[in-house]
């Protein structure tokens, strides 16, 4: 008999617990989902808004991510950076940034992505960045609040490898490859004035690719888990009803 009861314990104890950690997942894709409705949301609303002419005197507050904007001034190809690892369908490659100079006696620019290039056979060196125009030039596409981040790994063998040189640019013309770019790092080792955002070019005349990453915003996918997990614990909630109420029902039963 102490047997038989210990054993019912243990079997509510474990449905129990399975029915609240599977509730508990339920709701975080609940969370989840909210999230991503909240990221959708403000990627309608960035690209809903007029482009933006984007001057040094443009206010912080309508550098709204997502939004059109455009830019009008020179390019300054001696600080270009290569951002390594960033693939394109599955293939290896590079992100091409270059500042683009607004206003030259005060050295105020923006931070252009250009478009992604391929990386080449393994142990090639860097592809050649395409030339850019020569004079003003204006450059359109969206605003983003910051260089996407990749996940950075250590090497113990070169700890300087993916690092942004402590100046820019580099001796003998060579463009420093970068894991990750902060704008901060690098109006430092440009000595430029950057606005606080970048521009995601969506056009040009060359052979780069610009289709940009978005962030994932199917927050039906994270419903339908939610919907999932809490079936799960609706399983483990019945058993544990039926459980306790054969326990209860011996317990009432008279013995035979």
């Amino acid at each position: 008999m102490a047997h038989s009861v210990r054993r019912t314990f243990a079997a509510l104890l474990l449905l129990g617990v399975a029915a609240a950690v599977l509730a508990s997942l339920g709701a975080w894709q609940l969370r989840r989902a909210d999230e991503r409705r909240a990221v959708l949301a403000a990627i309608e609303a960035g690209r809903a808004q007029p482009p933006l002419a984007l001057t040094p005197s443009t206010p912080a507050a309508e550098l709204t991510p997502w939004r059109p904007a455009q830019a009008s001034g020179q390019w300054l190809d001696q600080y270009s950076v290569l951002l390594d690892n960033r693939n394109q369908e599955g293939r290896p490659g590079y992100w091409l940034a270059t500042p683009l100079l607004l206003d030259p006696p005060d050295r105020s620019a923006v931070l252009v992505l250009r478009g992604w290039l391929p990386r080449g056979a393994p142990g090639a060196p860097p592809p050649t960045p395409p030339a850019v125009p020569a004079g003003t030039d204006t450059v359109v596409g969206e605003l983003a609040a910051r260089v996407p981040r990749l996940f950075e790994l250590w090497s113990p063998g070169d700890s300087s490898r993916g690092q942004l040189p402590a100046t820019l640019p580099v001796a003998g013309g060579v463009v420093p490859q970068v894991q990750n770019l902060e704008l901060l790092a690098y109006a430092q080792a440009t000595g430029l004035a950057l606005l606080p955002a970048v521009l995601m070019q969506s056009g040009g005349g060359d052979a780069l690719v610009r289709d940009w990453p978005q962030p994932s915003v199917d927050y039906n996918q994270n419903q339908g888990y939610a919907l999932q997990w809490f079936s799960f614990a609706a399983i483990a909630a019945i058993a544990w009803l039926a459980v306790a109420w054969r326990a209860l029902r011996r317990r009432s039963s008279p013995a035979h």
